[in-house]
């Protein structure tokens, strides 16, 4: 073993036989003795030199402060505000009607179970993760009757919640695919680009927002899609667009499907809200259903964080749909080539929750029943800031809020709309007008519509 420091010393015997001469014995600890003593003044010495080095310049002094993550930055901001009327509307996490966050009743009979089998080890998990996990989340997205699944044609691998599983999957596509460009909506999530760039993918943009109706730019989605080079991955959001809360219809989406087949444009979906959209685990993962029925080849990742409240627990997975079972099966081979030197394998407990819920008849139907809950509050606050800016004559026709499905509503403010809001108000929100509303409640509701209210009629 190397030394503290790097300071090698000469082999001294720390034990002696009882045959040893005394003389010896003697003359060994002696050396003993001067050697420590000489490490000991050498170990002051480097100390004394580190300590004064604290006072010199870093060899990171050159390194500048990142600027705060514009999502995550809204909460840091908020938690220095000490007004008590503040309001945060950036968090992407579902808060109660009283604002407070919620665990699932039946995420907490899951993790009892779990806790009290006493034959659950805390071995490390393969690479691949936990297999029910994989099976079960593979029929929620794709239906337990998928041909894809019956065929064997899918492989699925749990990863790092829905971040991770985006990042594995785009990984895989910089090594093993022919084309290196993917295509992702403007506006997206703010960490997609950033996913896929340092994944090794070179990101394009297509029309996906019309700030004038506040809806779908569905003419300019199909120009930019019909233009991009055969083979282009592109990313599409399963349901509930974040950050516009704008889908297509299932009429649109099946238009997309067939646009991206006469392309051979490979479709990556990424589903972080099945069931928190309309309420129904089915209805929102109709759009993937619909590219998997034609028999063609899609990237999956998914995320728990939102419908089963496992934000902190990052539970996710990645499920690539090929062509036969044989190809399913090399594709996983190298994907565990990509986990491996990533993070080795996943974390056992939050996957064990999901699976538990997810396999359990009871236990799965308590969880819609709560999932749908969540999403009837969130389509009711939509109702009621409608409603609220409505009655104040609120300038502009406020109908996307009710129209927009999911966690996000884009409310069209402005950033100098949404910096007097934070000022005046003490309302936060992402720079671009995203609110989360899963933030609002009947209390706070009219609080932030008077902050709108005010915000359009004395900002341009």
């Amino acid at each position: 073993m190397r030394p503290l420091f790097g300071v090698e010393h000469a082999a001294i015997p720390r034990t002696w036989s009882s045959n040893t001469d005394p003389t010896d014995r003697r003359i060994n600890a002696l050396v003993r003795h001067l050697v420590e003593s000489s490490s000991s003044s050498m170990a002051d010495s480097l100390s004394a030199s580190v300590a004064s080095s604290l006072h010199s310049d870093s060899v990171f002094a050159h390194v500048l402060r990142a600027p705060e993550d514009p999502i995550l930055g809204v909460t840091v901001a908020y938690n220095k505000d000490p007004s008590p009327n503040k309001l945060n509307l950036g968090v992407g996490a579902y808060r109660t009607e009283e604002g407070k966050p919620l665990v699932l009743n039946v995420v907490r009979k899951a993790e009892h179970q779990l806790v009290n089998d006493i034959t659950r080890v805390k071995e490390y998990l393969p690479i691949v993760g936990l297999a029910e996990f994989n099976k079960q989340s593979a029929k929620l997205i794709f239906g337990a009757n998928s041909p894809a699944i019956l065929e064997n044609r899918v492989a699925t691998v749990q990863c790092l919640s829905g971040t991770g599983s985006l990042r594995v999957g785009g990984e895989f596509l910089a090594r093993h695919y022919h084309e290196r460009q993917i295509y992702i909506p403007l506006p997206t999530w703010g960490n997609h680009p950033k996913v896929f760039t340092l994944a090794g993918l070179s990101v394009k943009t297509y029309r996906y927002y019309d700030p004038s109706t506040r809806g779908l730019n569905f003419q300019g989605l199909l120009e930019d899609l019909g233009s991009a080079p055969p083979g282009a991955i592109v990313l599409l959001h399963a349901c509930a667009h974040n950050p516009t809360g704008v889908d297509p219809t299932l009429e649109q989406w099946d238009q997309i499907r067939k646009l991206m087949r006469s392309k051979q444009l490979l479709p990556f979906f990424d589903s972080a809200y099945q069931g928190f959209a309309s309420g129904s685990l089915d209805t929102d993962a109709q759009p993937v259903r619909l590219f998997v029925a034609d028999g063609g080849e899609c990237f999956v990742a998914q995320s728990y964080a939102k419908n089963l409240g496992l934000y902190g627990e990052r539970v996710g997975a990645l499920s690539i749909v090929c062509k036969n079972a044989d190809v399913a099966s090399r594709v996983e081979s190298q994907l565990k080539l990509v986990i491996r030197p990533m993070y080795s394998n996943p974390p056992i407990h939050g996957a064990s929750i999901v699976a538990t819920i997810l396999k359990d008849r009871n236990l799965f139907d308590e969880w819609t029943i709560e999932l749908k809950s969540m999403a009837d509050r969130i389509i009711s606050m939509r109702q009621q800031l409608f409603d609220a800016l409505r009655a104040r004559g609120t300038p502009g026709d406020w109908s996307h809020i009710i129209k927009q499905i999911g966690m996000f509503t884009f409310t069209g403010l402005n950033p100098e709309q949404v910096s007097f809001m934070t000022k005046e108000y003490h309302i936060y929100m992402t720079s671009d007008g995203r609110i989360s509303m899963a933030g609002l409640s009947s209390r706070t509701v009219p609080h932030l519509a008077d902050g709108i209210h005010a915000a359009v009629t004395r900002v341009v």
